[in-house]
């Protein structure tokens, strides 16, 4: 005989079956909401069900069941009973409830929790390896997206979604941003440098050396980051930065010159000038061809400036100390970069930005000088000789450029594998492959596929093929797939795990739609930097009042996935490097989510990828 029932405060009160009579009925009536009465079968039904969660109770020997037990139970005989939407209904039913009754218990707990527990007894606290929980941003940081992802959860979500999170089945990436912004962006410099831009407290002109180009290059990367809650990318970083090591060099060339001629008033403007049109038309100041009218041309400056002493044994030594000059800035430009990339606490959370950057193709002089020096300070280390953390770096690999002997840019290639040997980074990209070399136009690099240090890649472009370019587009958002629980709750059936995964990553695809048209709404002036100065695509032809719907569309949305061989060992018993009908399978779970992420792109018009997460 069941007396009493415990309420969720710990409070015991009088065991009531009506109560439970009540919950069935309005799971019920939300079958049919047009109608809110119950004929007389469904009451009934309801009085044979309520008996059968009185009799459930009492044979588990609950003879004091608390709330939480009885619903569970109510629940499990809802489904015993074949009544599946039912079911459902009671379950959301029961979570927009519990949201009523707790929205600020949970959140105040936490906010508790925060400020009384140490990061060694708190795992919130050690979420983010980039975050220092214990200090007064990284815990201002902590408080705010706890309010923001308790609020998302509760009365953004769809209650499916939400509870799918919260069991595990998925996870929503950066819940906490899901209300304010996109993930990640690759950002092209060229334009942004040449025309100048603005941080939001004053305006940065064009860099007029290698030197201040690298530092505008972090400063681009710090105010992109703090419009989104991803990593920032320079794809073409070697084709973007080249044009200021050219002017660097215009200007110790000068200098240089002024030296020999014993006269540092002496007016270069024209060999400046000079040096600027030879870089536009041949694409470089430094290889032989050019270097050889550059001598004429200082052979011709000492003759009329200085014409009393014969100066000509000294143009060569102009032309290669200007070099080594340049050389030594080039290099303390890529030690400043990624000293600053490691210390700029700029992000939210007194967060470094997630920084990455992309090299490897370029072949003019001033390419390789850039991609030499930042491989040499990489190897370097930061002041105490630690390996930096960011920049991410990928060098880009492709034949006939630096894969073989002979390449003109081999020995960069085997340097990036002596210092990833050393230092972790670089990583490398394989332009010739399949699915990369699809996209290359040769004499095109914005046609590379770069990476982001978050593994994301972008180029296809489903919704506007003519813009399947790299710079100017990122990931909007991404949402992972747990795929362990799917094989452990499908008990050695390949046939449910595949009917239980489309099922869950359609409702990811819904929850992705979702989140984008959230942020579809957000207008050009909520984003400053990544939409105001235009570093998005095709942001520069909208005014700040403009919603940013349409040129969001050339960004992606991801499905992500975990637990592949953990998957196949609940399927299988073995993992995908233990047997051949494992990896078959591995193969053919990874296949048919891709074509289902490729068929949903089709549908809708918009980029939908797959990636491990």
């Amino acid at each position: 005989m069941i007396r009493f029932i415990v309420k969720r405060d710990g409070r015991k009160v009088s065991f009531n079956e009506d109560k439970i009579s009540n919950a069935i009925r309005k799971a019920l009536i939300s079958s049919h909401p047009d109608d809110k009465s119950t004929s007389s079968s469904e009451e009934q039904l309801i009085e044979k069900l309520t008996r059968q969660v009185v009799s459930e109770i009492e044979k588990q020997n609950l003879e004091e069941p608390t709330v939480e037990n009885t619903q569970d139970i109510i629940e499990k005989i809802l489904i015993q009973n074949g009544m599946a939407q039912e079911a459902k209904n009671f379950i959301l039913y029961r979570q927009n409830r519990t949201n009523v009754r707790i929205y600020n218990t949970d959140l105040t707990k936490i906010y508790r929790d925060l400020t009384s527990k140490s990061t060694a007894d708190m795992d919130l606290k050690r979420e983010n390896a980039n975050i220092d929980a214990n200090a007064p941003m990284g815990l201002m940081l902590r408080f705010g997206s706890e309010g923001s992802k308790d609020y998302v959860r509760r009365y953004v979500l769809r209650p499916e979604h939400s509870i799918a999170h919260s069991r595990g089945d998925i996870h929503i990436h950066d819940l906490d941003f899901y209300m304010l912004t996109i993930n990640c962006c690759q950002i092209g410099l060229k334009d942004l440098f040449q025309r100048g831009f603005s941080t939001g407290h004053g305006f940065l002109r064009e860099p007029k050396s290698i030197q201040s180009a690298a530092a505008l290059c972090c400063i681009a990367i710090q105010s992109n980051q703090n419009d989104m809650h991803g990593g920032q990318s320079i794809p073409l970083f070697e084709y973007d930065l080249a044009p200021y090591v050219a002017v660097s060099y215009a200007k110790h060339l000068c200098k240089v010159v002024c030296i020999c001629l014993r006269n540092d008033d002496a007016d270069l403007e024209d060999l400046k000038k000079y040096c600027s049109d030879l870089y536009t038309k041949y694409n470089t100041c430094l290889s032989g061809e050019v270097q050889s009218l550059i001598k004429e041309k200082i052979s011709q400056i000492f003759k009329d400036q200085d014409p009393s002493n014969d100066l000509s044994n000294d143009v060569d030594y102009v032309l290669s100390e200007a070099i080594k000059l340049t050389e030594r800035e080039t290099y303390q430009a890529m030690e400043a970069l990624i000293h600053n990339l490691n210390s700029m606490q700029s992000r939210a959370g007194a967060q470094v930005p997630f920084s990455s950057i992309n090299y490897g193709t370029g072949t003019m002089p001033e390419h390789r000088m850039i991609m030499k020096n930042v491989l040499l300070a990489t190897d370097a280390g930061l002041g105490g000789g630690e390996t930096p953390i960011f920049p991410v770096q990928i060098f880009k690999v492709k034949d006939g450029i630096n894969t073989k002997k002979g390449d003109p840019n081999f020995d960069l290639f085997e340097l990036a594998c002596k210092v990833s040997a050393k230092r972790l980074f670089p990583n490398f990209s394989f332009l010739d492959a399949p699915y990369n070399a699809m996209y290359y136009k040769p004499g095109h690099p914005e046609t590379e596929v770069a990476l982001m240090g978050c593994r994301t890649r972008v180029v296809s472009n489903y919704y506007d093929k003519t813009k399947e370019v790299i710079p100017g587009r990122g990931n909007l958002s991404f949402t992972t797939i747990n795929l362990p629980r799917l094989a452990i709750e499908a008990h050695g059936s390949i046939s449910k795990f595949f009917e239980s995964l489309d099922k869950l990553m359609y409702m990811v695809f819904v929850q992705l739609m979702d989140r984008f048209n959230v942020i579809a709404k957000k207008q050009v002036l909520n984003y400053p930097f990544l939409m105001g100065q235009g570093v998005w695509v095709d942001s520069d032809r909208l005014t700040p009042e403009d919603t940013i719907e349409d040129i969001i569309k050339n960004g992606s949305m991801s499905v992500g996935f975990i637990g592949l061989a953990e998957t196949l060992v609940a399927l299988i018993g073995k993992h995908h490097g233990e047997s051949k009908e494992a990896f078959d399978l591995g193969y053919k779970i990874i296949k048919h989510m891709r074509d289902i992420c490729d068929q949903h792109t089709v549908d809708t018009g918009l980029n939908f990828s797959l990636f491990s997460t």
